[in-house]
């Protein structure tokens, strides 16, 4: 039977849109959290060692603020902090075993970009350090301004934000620098130290940890006072699981909410009786916020006695390197930090 024309191009328009529609369908439906209940932990990548984010105490326990993050989602997802199984990632490799399904989740201080979340099938949960870019240098140098820096070797690591940003920034002011790219960040630092390059550049606030790392010696070295980019430090996942992504945000939400509160791991006990219905709602003792997540009622809390509030979590971090919070104070204090309503 000859069908007429018209019938023939609907039909035809329908098997494209079909055939166009068959890759998304294809598609695997995630459920991390249901593969990582059946596991028993969270498996959490971070830097290999960065002081102030994630670095490996002398009995081989990370610390540190990214490392807090990952205790955080486990104590919300699995109701224990001591669940996350902190794995180090490279610059290099870290994406790859996000998108792979190697890691669950990337806590590393990684730049929340347009580029990660458009083509690289990244999901920000949240920003748990504002951050910018800057350079750190001998003062022996005798230089106090990145503008001084024209003609100089900078130490980065390839694969990051880093590179670009510093190739901007010196197009931008007329200078000129050549880019030495080392892929481990402990050979990297090494270089610098070394003297094979004539500065260092990453995100300020690791610049900060490197100076304090180097105890005696740190008046030897200067961050100098540029901050050539923004750098919203981020928790990602795979995009496409959003009930894991609401758990991963929810969480970071948790510890702001609770700084506001002035509720701590000491102290969120003593407020069991407490009328106040935000507190109420924290504790899971009113309006089901749990249910909606698929967690248990007093997630909140289990994550609080896992690591602290965000202030807590800063001040047993970062506070210690001297990195002052800034525009990563609550937003009551005059910073950026805001969570939205927990009800």
């Amino acid at each position: 039977m000859r069908l007429p024309v018209p019938a023939l191009l609907g039909g035809l328009a329908l098997a494209l849109a079909a055939g166009l529609a068959t890759p998304a369908a294809a598609q695997p439906a995630t459920d991390a959290v249901g593969a990582i209940r059946a596991r028993g932990a969270l498996v959490c990548g971070t830097a290999p060692s960065t002081v102030g984010f994630a670095t490996p105490d002398s009995a081989g326990r990370f610390r540190g603020l990214d490392a807090d993050y990952c205790r955080a989602v486990a104590a919300a997802l699995l109701g224990d902090g001591e669940k996350a199984r902190i794995v180090p990632t490279t610059t290099q490799q870290r994406f790859t075993q996000l998108q792979s399904g190697e890691i669950d989740v990337l806590s590393r201080i990684t730049t929340w970009t347009l580029s990660r979340e458009g083509s690289l099938g990244l999901a920000f949960a949240g920003v748990n350090v504002y951050d910018g870019q800057g350079f750190i240098v001998k003062t022996s140098l005798g230089i106090t301004s990145a503008k001084q820096l024209d003609g100089a070797t900078i130490c980065m690591q390839p694969g990051s934000t880093t590179e670009l940003n510093a190739a901007d920034w010196f197009r931008t002011n007329n200078l000129r620098m050549t880019p030495v790219l080392i892929e481990d960040i402990e050979e990297a630092r090494k270089a610098f130290f070394s003297g094979r390059c004539d500065a260092y550049s990453t995100d300020s606030t690791a610049l900060a940890a490197m100076r304090y790392n180097q105890g005696d010696n740190a008046s030897q070295y200067m961050v100098l006072p540029e901050i050539i980019s923004k750098e919203p430090l981020g928790i990602a996942i795979r995009k496409g699981d959003w009930k894991f992504f609401d758990i991963v945000r929810w969480t970071h939400f948790a510890l702001l909410t609770a700084e506001e509160l002035g509720l701590t791991a000491a102290n969120i006990d003593s407020f069991a009786d407490s009328t106040n219905p935000d507190i109420q709602r924290f504790l899971g003792k009113t309006g089901d916020l749990g249910k909606m997540l698929g967690l248990q009622p007093d997630w909140a809390v289990r994550v609080i006695k896992a690591v602290g509030n965000y202030g807590e979590v800063w001040d047993r971090n970062l506070a210690p390197l001297g990195i002052p919070r800034g525009i990563n104070n609550l937003w009551s204090k005059g910073g950026v930090q805001y969570a939205p309503p927990m009800r």
